[in-house]
């Protein structure tokens, strides 16, 4: 299934339906009377957070929802039914804008939870209902009202625990493939990744959600290379997890580009707790290592893991230093790091 994060669609409810104009012709009954029935109502347009999508692909081939109009009223004092709904499904973490694409309509972060969209139009009154005693045979009925129509922007943004972000080739998808059932494409060339991807990883008898997102690179929030927009996807996240591969010749650099990055694009991102670590650490001599791990604590201001996805070097103790940053821990986040007998700086 392609990923898609944002699509802009045309929704409008259904027309009330119109009153009838109606008069009792019965045999043997006098006074027949106005009889016309009311309009039944238009359908309405809801969306529904639904489980099992995580994308928006389905609005990219239909862009057009129209609910049904209510029938009209009919004689004999019958009511014209309700015009059919529109549900329109949406995985959990979906924003609706306006059609300027920044007025926000709702966020929709849990499975079950709808929202009205457009409320579909009243019916009409039949004549019936304006029968009086001054006028007891009234010849006009009411029209139904018309529908609601809009055009709003879809836009999602993945409900994750944890986030990965970092440079191009940083091991991002390799470690999301290691520590889950995630199938990211892997390969040796930059922008691999082409589009977020979820995994479920699990440490201690405890899981969580990982999202992993393009690599970003300097110049990122101007449009360079895939951009800044799937930033959005670790906007919920409670905690990120910066890769930095051990094959960059400047480790300190490549930190600072991506946090330089993560500021530029706000939203708070750059506030959020972060655990770095040195990827690739597998083609690394033991001084290459010790060095490196050393230039990334100085740049970072923290103490950074050793990971070696392919050989589940440190795999564990990132994941139990994620689980413990999410739950607020910071003494088992302590631990966890100074189970990789890292050494201060």
């Amino acid at each position: 299934m392609k990923f898609l994060d944002e699509a802009k669609i045309y929704v409008r409810s259904g027309d009330g339906g119109a009153g009838a104009v109606s008069f009792r012709r019965e045999k043997f009954i006098e006074f027949g009377g106005p009889d016309g029935g009311n309009g039944g109502r238009g359908g309405d347009v809801w969306v529904e957070v639904v489980s099992g999508l995580n994308t928006l692909i389905d609005y990219r081939y239909q862009q057009h929802f129209k609910a049904k109009t209510g029938m009209h009223g009919m004689g004999r004092n019958r009511n014209g039914p309700k015009g059919g709904d529109v549900v329109l499904k949406v995985p959990e973490g979906t924003q609706i804008f306006e059609e300027d694409g920044e007025t926000l309509i709702v966020d929709l972060t849990r499975i079950g939870e709808r929202f009205l969209l457009a409320k579909g139009g009243n019916g009409g009154f039949g004549n019936a209902h304006f029968k009086g005693p001054v006028n007891q045979a009234p010849r006009h009925a009411n029209p139904g009202q018309e529908g609601i129509e809009r055009t709003i922007w879809l836009q999602l943004k993945l409900i994750a625990d944890a986030g990965v972000v970092g440079l191009p080739n940083a091991g991002k998808s390799t470690f999301l493939a290691s520590v889950s059932a995630a199938k990211p494409k892997i390969a040796d060339y930059p922008f691999t990744t082409l589009h977020p991807n979820l995994g479920v990883a699990a440490v201690d008898g405890r899981e969580f959600v990982i999202a992993d997102i393009p690599g970003l690179i300097e110049g990122a929030h101007e449009g360079v290379g895939i951009g800044d927009r799937f930033l959005g996807h670790v906007e919920r996240t409670r905690v990120l997890l910066h890769l930095v591969s051990g094959m960059e010749e400047d480790v300190g650099e490549a930190y600072r580009v991506v946090r330089h990055e993560l500021a530029a694009y706000g939203h708070a991102l750059e506030d959020k707790p972060e655990i770095v670590a040195l990827s690739q650490v597998d083609a690394l001599s033991a001084d290459e290592k010790a060095t490196k791990l050393k230039q990334l604590g100085k740049a970072s201001g923290k103490r950074p893991l050793a990971l070696s996805s392919v050989s589940r070097e440190g795999v564990e103790a990132v994941l139990r230093a994620l689980l413990a940053t999410m739950s607020g821990d910071e003494d088992e986040a302590a631990k966890a790091r100074e189970s990789e007998r890292w050494q201060p700086l």
